[in-house]
């Protein structure tokens, strides 16, 4: 029994030697790798590397006070680390993606000692969005489903997950970087149960809840507000069309009434006539003495409008 307890403990050293502790931490945020050393002692030497490589990033000399901070070729940690004089412990601040990796830390002096970290950088997640697949509605919401679909972008090392109430109904994982993900899932119209679209990862998640009366329509949901749509549209053409008539009528009527302005004006404008004289119709007879035709007198012929007459002069 204590052999295989033996073999057991060699066998986990060997495997923490090599995966290392596991660190995760989001991006823009700041790690500390430990020593598990409260004070370093004047004959210690730390040194700390990273990736497969072995890239020296950070070493102490104690007996020397030789704190040295090393940035690897590609220069990923100019400007980000910190080592603590004291401890040894190292820290990693606004960490990226890149940063992420194998770290070993290896103390050498009066005590031989080596620890490794295995360091997951996890990006902000975004927020699922939830969208209705349904091209129609549905002629019977006691039969029918409604399509829905959880859907994700630039993603890497998550779990998209559908549930109902606190049931899990179904997920898709994935560990690749930047890829876009979409999970379906059907329900029945106005159903009344609490469903979530839930994204996670190992240190935090981002959850969607749906609504279904938004999303979910039945024909019958739909046929109301159309009908009252047509009557709208009907009530307002036809208030237009009265409109459009009274306003010819106006129109037609002002019109009529300055023409028969326009028309007295014009003849008040003319001038009067003035009365005309005219002689009088009755025939004006002289004197004229058959029995005394002897006597000498001078007679005229005078013309008038109805006949000739002879006046005495």
């Amino acid at each position: 029994m204590l052999q295989v307890l033996i073999l057991f403990s060699l066998c986990w050293w060997h495997l923490t030697g090599v995966f290392g502790e596991s660190v995760s931490v989001m991006e823009g945020d700041s790690v500390t790798l430990k020593t598990n050393v409260t004070n370093i002692q004047q004959a210690d030497d730390i040194e700390w590397k990273f990736g497969s490589n072995n890239s020296y990033i950070a070493r102490i000399k104690k007996q020397w006070q030789n704190f040295s901070i090393f940035y690897v070729p590609d220069g990923r940690f100019r400007d980000r680390l910190k080592l603590d004089n004291k401890t040894g412990s190292l820290t990693i601040t606004n960490i990226t993606t890149e940063h992420a990796g194998i770290y070993k830390v290896e103390m050498t002096g009066a005590k031989l000692s080596s620890k490794t970290y295995n360091v997951s950088v996890y990006a902000h997640l975004p927020v699922p969005v939830i969208s209705s697949n349904s091209s129609q509605c549905s002629s019977s919401s006691s039969s029918s489903y409604c399509s829905l679909l959880c859907s994700v972008v630039n993603v890497g090392h998550v779990t998209l997950s559908w549930y109902k109430g606190n049931s899990l109904l179904s997920s898709i994982s994935v560990s690749d970087l930047s890829i876009s993900l979409s999970l379906p899932l059907e329900v029945q119209y106005q159903d009344k149960n609490s469903y979530s679209c839930v994204l996670n990862n190992h240190i935090n998640n981002q959850t969607t809840h749906l609504d279904i009366t938004q999303l979910c329509h039945t024909c019958s949901d739909q046929g109301l507000p159309l009908l009252y749509i047509v009557l709208i549209s009907a009530a307002a053409g036809s208030l237009l069309i009265v409109a459009a008539v009274l306003w010819c009528c106006f129109c037609w009527k002002h019109k009529k009434i300055v023409m028969i302005n326009d028309i007295y004006e014009n003849d008040s404008a003319l001038p009067k006539p003035k009365p005309r004289k005219t002689k009088s119709k009755e025939p004006v007879y002289g004197n004229i003495d058959r029995n005394n035709q002897q006597r000498s007198n001078i007679l005229e012929l005078i013309w008038t409008p109805d006949s000739y007459v002879l006046v005495h002069i």
